[in-house]
Formats: structure tokens, sequence, C-alpha cells
């Protein structure tokens, strides 16, 4: 279905930056897609004017319901956007009768725009993580506000420069690097060296649960060696590995056996310092939680549980920003859940392979962007 849409011969049109409204002096017909007519697809074939303006330049006068890209009307990329917040791109390209190329061009030129204006001035609580965006070892950074648990920056990369290009970005959009008072990160030496040069005034957080996933990854590599002498350690991974509260009746029974067992095998000991660790970590007196910790450790290093001493070692290499967590209570969770949501994005769509396509998913699962002042209907 074709609408054609004209104005009055002899009206004239105001145009931006010069007072006044002024003659037309030509016309052009643009085609716009619009919103179905019931099952129909609808254009709207518009003759839209250029007038000529008293200085003698000729400037197009286009209707403030044009869309921000050429061939669409605001109301139909309203629809993309709502569309592709919740769809891959190929999904809502079929829908909605366009190529994958037009509306994936329609929602990075929304998401540029309303990062353009993106205000960081309250950001002061970051957490920081990498994610894989392709096969082999390619990741991307990603930096999350906090406070308003929405992604804020994203760039190729996993190393220090990653915090350097954050930081300019802060600059960039009416904030300072020296503003961030929290950043919740994992133990990479690539961020603490980027977050201690370009973040000085952040205090960091290692997350909780990646330390405790230390300890649980050292829980099951004390059991593989263990078991190659003990075969009744068979079948017990996943029962060692999940809490405790959310085994069967009969996977409690087999593990309560095992720990039984604690004064002849290591497994069940490793078991019971990671449980130690949790318990520890839980407390949110930091003076209690650093005497203890600092007692785990001791406890840890003269035992004869050889993957628990590694884990012992890194809280101390680490120390002071692991018991941060007791007063911050900032982890990575958020980005560890978004992440999920990336990857199950990626696998739905085939893969997303070039960096501007996965910067423009990542704004619009998790960006909480607002097109409203770009597009009214984008609500």
């Amino acid at each position: 279905m074709t609408i054609g849409v004209d104005f009055v011969a002899g009206t004239r049109f105001p145009a931006a930056g010069a007072a006044g409204v002024h003659p037309v002096h030509d016309t052009q017909i643009k085609r716009l897609r619009h919103l179905n007519f019931f099952q129909h697809e609808c254009f709207l074939e518009v003759r839209t004017p250029r007038v000529k303006l008293p200085d003698g330049r000729v400037v197009q006068v286009e209707p403030e319901w044009f869309g921000k890209l050429a061939g669409f009307t605001l109301l139909f990329e309203a629809l993309v956007l709502a569309m592709a917040r919740q769809m891959t791109f190929a999904a809502v390209a079929k829908l909605v009768g366009l190529s994958w190329h037009r509306v994936h061009a329609i929602c990075s030129r929304y998401v540029d725009l309303a990062l353009a204006e993106a205000d960081l001035s309250t950001v002061t609580a970051v957490a920081i993580d990498e994610t894989s965006c392709r096969r082999g070892h390619n990741y991307l950074t990603i930096a999350a506000d906090m406070d308003e648990r929405k992604v804020v920056f994203v760039t190729e990369g996993k190393d220090a420069k990653t915090i350097t290009h954050f930081a300019e970005y802060l600059a960039e959009h009416k904030a300072m690097p020296e503003q961030v008072r929290s950043v919740s990160i994992d133990m990479s030496p690539a961020f603490i060296k980027g977050v201690a040069r370009q973040l000085p005034n952040a205090r960091i957080t290692f997350d909780k649960f990646h330390v405790v996933a230390h300890a649980s990854a050292a829980v099951d590599q004390t059991r593989r060696i263990e078991q190659r002498t003990d075969p009744s350690l068979k079948g017990l991974r996943w029962k060692l590995l999940k809490d405790r509260d959310r085994l069967t009746d009969e996977g409690r029974a087999d593990l309560d056996a095992l720990i039984a067992q604690v004064a002849t095998k290591r497994t069940p000991r490793a078991w019971l310092y990671r449980e130690n660790l949790r318990d520890i970590l839980e407390r949110k007196q930091i003076n209690v939680v650093s005497a203890m910790l600092k007692q785990w450790c001791t406890n840890v290093l003269r035992s004869k549980v050889e993957p628990m001493k590694d884990v012992a070692r890194m809280i101390r290499r680490h120390f002071d920003g692991i018991v941060a967590w007791t007063q911050t209570r900032q982890t990575n969770g958020f980005i560890e859940a978004l992440n999920g949501l990336f990857q199950a994005a990626k696998r739905k769509a085939r893969g997303y392979t070039r960096f501007a396509t996965m910067r423009t998913v990542l704004f619009l699962i998790a960006g909480k962007l607002d097109f409203t002042r770009i597009n009214p209907q984008a609500a």
C-alpha cells in the first residue's frame, strides 16, 4: 500500500537556523516505510519541499515524523527498536520485511545517537568484566554502572588499555575518572594495573563469587588427583560442587558419608576448606573477616591439600581487594548474567562477528538507553 502526502500550493515553511517562513524553491519525492496497514506493508510517498532562504541558500525541509535513517518514519523505527530489544536482528528483519543490514543500521544509529548524549556524571561504582566475542582468544570488555544496573561502556580486548579507554570515555561524557570510588573486577593482572593507573580513587573489590569459584575448582582438582587411587570418589563431582542445600536427599547422604572420612581423605578436607571460606566471606565485620581469612590461609598452607594451597596464595596476593567485599558488597553478578544473555543471543543469531554489531546488541539488551529524546515514539 502506498499513500501520497502533499502540501497546499503556496505554503511557506520554517527552516532550521533561519527566522520566519520561506517560499518553496522545488520539491523532492521521498518514499518512507511506515507501520503496516493490517497485513499489508505501507509506504508513504512524501512531496518534500526545499525552501529558498533570504541569503540565497536552498535547504531541505523535512517533517518532524521523518525517521533518523533515510527511508523510514519515526513510528516504524520505534517498532524495530522495541522488537530488537527482545529478538535477534534476523528475526526482526523477517517479521517487518527488511534486510538484516537495514534492521542493524536502524539499531546502530539509535544506539550511537543515545550514547552521544549519555551523561555519566553520577557514576561512582563500576563493575568491569570481559566476555568472549569470537572463536579463539577474542574478547570484549564491559563496564557497568552498578547503581543503575546498566552497561555504560564496551570496547575490544581485555588488557590494561581497555581501562584507559574507559577513563577517556568518562571524560567525554560529563564525568571524570577520579569520581569512581569503587570498582569490582576479577583478578586479572591487566585490569588491576589499569584500574590502579586510570581510576586513582577507586577501591578495588574482588568479587566474592570469583574467590569461591577458585576454591571450587581446587576441590574438583583434589578429587581428580585422589580418584586415581581411590575409585570410591567417582560420581561425586557434582555433589561436591553443588551447594549442599540444593542436593537431593540421596546426594546429601553420599556427601555426608564422604565428609565423615575427612581424617583419611583430602577431598572432603578440601570441601570443608571451601565451605569455611564461604562462611568467612559472608561476614560483615571487616576486622573479623581479615583475621579469619589470614588464619584460613595459614591453616590451608600447613595442610597437604595442594590445589587449595594455590587458592590460599592467591588470596594472600589479593588480600585487600577480597576483604573489601565485606564493606562494598559489590559483585560482578550483573555482568555475569549479562554475559549469559549475550552468549545466548549470539547462539540464536548463529554468532555475531563484528564488534560494532556486538556493541549494539549489548547496549540494546542492558544499556537502558533513553531513546525518547531522539524519537518520542520509542517509549
